[in-house]
């Protein structure tokens, strides 16, 4: 298994804090999630019916009728790979990895690119794996690009995959509403933006024939009825949308205010996360945890992944806890 954020249960363990205690930091999930209703006992006494609206509401929100309902986008790029013959997959470096085991593992010629390098590779694939705006980094390709790059592999029976697990707050850089056509796939997570990933629910966009292939690899049921039935409804929740992306970008400015001016700038991020580069990220992580304070840290580039507090006392209590962090970290101890 490869590691991801939110392991609050492992760390409450290891540094002796309760789980109750800790200020997780350590996922990138908007912690002011969509208000939940009552969820009604038919959801959960029947099984899952697909004339259940979510498919209509999800149509709404994305922008397109070509769509299937997931158990997260994670279900989705891990069945991908089994629906080709072997292919050369080009995948963004430094990116979500279970993109690259995924296509690995499935027996695919994986190449890791950096973004500046795809463009002179693009010839040489037959699919190219993205992920924008890119998690961890920020790193973001311009819709035009990715559909210049979606025609070029398309016209040779290629594939454009897009993860755009973070692209819920600037909606306009989606190439959602441009699925149909083969060879553009496109992922989308439905918990991270709405804050419900416990949900497990993520939609793929992509040409009715794909769509169906992976509908049936995966079998039937996937996605659970309450799962979908709160989906539904956040998926239409318009206002709640509207006023929910101007306020996660003034909370991820706010962060990245806050990171600066401890001397540490942002080097990349989005709505949900800012991202900073760091010789000593391992030391620094393992100083706020003592502290209760998770983030997610990388090695290789040393960097760390800092989400959104979830109100003004998590704020102030971020930006305390890094200050005595740093400054333990400085001092070795």
């Amino acid at each position: 298994m490869l590691e991801h954020g939110g392991a609050l249960n492992a760390a409450a363990a290891r540094f002796g804090i309760a789980r109750a205690d800790w200020l997780d930091l350590s996922t990138g999930i908007n912690p002011q999630g969509w208000p939940l209703p009552p969820v009604p006992a038919a959801a959960w006494q029947r099984l899952p019916e697909p004339d259940d609206g979510l498919l209509d509401a999800a149509a709404g929100y994305y922008g397109t009728p070509h769509l299937l309902a997931v158990a997260g986008s994670q279900a989705a790029l891990r069945a991908l790979p089994r629906l080709r013959p072997r292919s050369r997959v080009g995948v963004l470096a430094q990116v979500y990895a279970e993109h690259a085991a995924a296509w690995d593992a499935a027996g695919h010629a994986v190449l890791t690119l950096a973004g500046a390098a795809i463009e002179d590779a693009l010839e040489r694939l037959d699919v190219l794996v993205l992920v924008n705006p890119a998690n961890p980094s920020g790193e973001t390709f311009a819709p035009e690009r990715l559909r210049d790059w979606h025609a070029r592999l398309a016209a040779r029976g290629g594939w454009l995959v897009v993860d755009e697990a973070f692209i819920d707050a600037t909606p306009a850089a989606s190439l959602a509403p441009h699925a149909g056509p083969p060879g553009l796939v496109v992922l989308r997570s439905f918990g991270k933006f709405f804050g419900l990933a416990g949900a497990r629910v993520g939609f793929v966009a992509a040409a009715p024939a794909l769509c169906a292939a992976l509908d049936a690899a995966l079998g039937p049921w996937t996605v659970a009825g309450p799962a979908r039935w709160v989906a539904a409804r956040a998926l239409a929740d318009r206002a709640w949308q509207a006023a929910t992306r101007p306020r996660l970008a003034a909370d991820s400015a706010r962060l990245a205010a806050t990171l600066a001016a401890a001397g540490l700038p942002p080097t990349g991020g989005t709505a949900l996360f800012q991202y900073l580069h760091h010789p000593r990220a391992e030391a620094l992580a393992e100083a706020l945890a003592r502290r209760g304070v998770l983030v997610r840290r990388f090695a290789a580039p040393a960097a760390l992944r800092v989400g959104l507090p979830p109100d003004a006392a998590g704020h102030a209590r971020f930006a305390a806890a890094l200050a005595e962090a740093l400054a333990a970290s400085a001092a070795g101890t």
